[in-house]
Order: structure tokens, then sequence, then C-alpha cells
């Protein structure tokens, strides 16, 4: 599997995740945001909607330096967990392990961003 397919199937996972178990993602938006739900369905509709760009050379790009906006989106909501001791969920020293794991997740869109881009500019040369 390709890249850009693992990271799309990451992303339609958690996505469809939003929206058939809401309340664990409910529990980590950051109360100033008001509106849990909202937000959880918002998170999950760019998701799946990321996952469905990546799978298509036309809209591989875009879609992949979305995911890495979003994943910087989202990171908020990770803090709130930790700061939370892991909400009851996972153990509190995970959810701080896992607030550095985003750098990766960043990087790997950006990664398949500039890759799309590269073959962009190959078939076109």
């Amino acid at each position: 599997m390709r890249s850009e397919q693992t990271l799309s199937a990451l992303l339609a996972v958690a996505g469809v995740a939003h929206f058939v178990a809401p309340e664990p993602f409910e529990e980590i938006v950051p109360g100033a945001l008001g509106n849990e739900a909202m937000w959880v369905q918002v998170s999950g509709v760019a998701e799946l909607a990321c996952a469905a760009g990546l799978l298509h050379p036309r809209t591989r790009r875009a879609a992949a330096a979305a995911t890495a906006l979003l994943f910087v989106a989202v990171f908020p909501g990770n803090v709130q967990m930790a700061l939370d001791g892991g909400g009851g969920r996972v153990p509190a020293w995970a959810a701080w392990a896992r607030l550095p794991l985003q750098i990766p997740l960043v990087w790997w869109a950006a990664r398949v961003s500039a890759d799309a881009a590269r073959r962009g500019r190959a078939s076109r040369a």
C-alpha cells in the first residue's frame, strides 16, 4: 500500500469513528470551543474529506496539505486529553506520550503533498 493510501485509510477510520463513537472525541474538545458535538462532527467530516482527496492524483497535493493542517488543528484536543490525565480512557502517561506523535503525522502529510507536487511536475514535463 502506498503512503497516501495508508494515510487515507487512517483518516477514514478516524473520521468514521467520530460518528460511530463520538463520546471520546467530545471529551477532549477544549471547553473554550463549546459545542463539543459540532466540533467532533466538523473534524470527522474534515478527516473523511481529506481521506477521499488523498486517493485521487488531482486532489492529493491539496488534500495532503489540508491533512497536515488538520493534524495541527486537532492538537489542542490532544493537549486537553493529556491535561485531563487521559480522560479515563487511556493512562495519563500515554496521553502525554502521544503529543509528540503529532509531529510525524504532520510530516507524513506534508511529505505526501510534496511527493504529489513532484509527480505532478514530472507528468507535465
